[in-house]
């Protein structure tokens, strides 16, 4: 006869063991504690997305307020350069019994400023010399008359014009040779 083998016994599951093993045989508690690791990771989010909303918004009016300041207070800088040509002209209207001469020189004193004030806020003359090939986008023909110049060049300057900052504010009126 053969003899039965013997087999250990086996120690008893400890206590982590067994909640571990309820633990993974209870699907309803898994479904719960992956549901409420959820909703918290949701609310987080949720937290997340509101803070970015108001900063978006923040940001935004911030940047209104900005361009509302900027357009308000654009010409301070122009209107500052232009006081002293004001008070200059102001000064020479209160001065009582002047020659002409006196007007005359305070004339030109007054030009000179208000063309520095101008050349620092990048307001340029346009004043083609006569025989500049007419430039539709700087010169504005006024009338076209026969000269022994080139065709299509500036004769002479009616009016000045001015630009900005390479942009046209008006363009200068002149008159041009005619075509041959």
């Amino acid at each position: 006869m053969s003899e039965p083998t013997h087999t250990p016994p086996t120690p008893a599951p400890s206590e982590e063991e067994l909640a571990a093993a309820l633990a993974s045989a209870d699907p309803l508690g898994d479904a719960q504690a992956e549901l409420a690791n959820l909703k918290a990771q949701n609310a987080d989010l949720a937290d997340q997305y509101l803070r970015a909303q108001a900063d978006v918004q923040n940001a935004r009016r911030r940047a209104d307020d900005e361009i509302a300041k900027a357009r308000k207070f654009a010409v301070e800088g122009f209107a500052d350069s232009l006081l002293p040509v004001l008070d200059s002209l102001e000064a020479g209207l209160a001065i009582p019994n002047v020659t002409i001469e006196q007007i005359r020189e305070g004339s030109e004193a007054t030009l000179r400023q208000l063309k520095s004030a101008l050349e620092r806020n990048k307001v340029l003359a346009i004043d083609p010399p006569a025989g500049t090939k007419f430039d539709p986008h700087h010169h504005q023909a006024i009338s076209v008359v026969p000269a022994e110049q080139e065709a299509n060049t500036v004769v002479s300057v009616l009016q000045k014009g001015y630009q900005i900052a390479d942009r046209v504010l008006r363009p200068a009126l002149v008159t041009v040779t005619a075509p041959k």
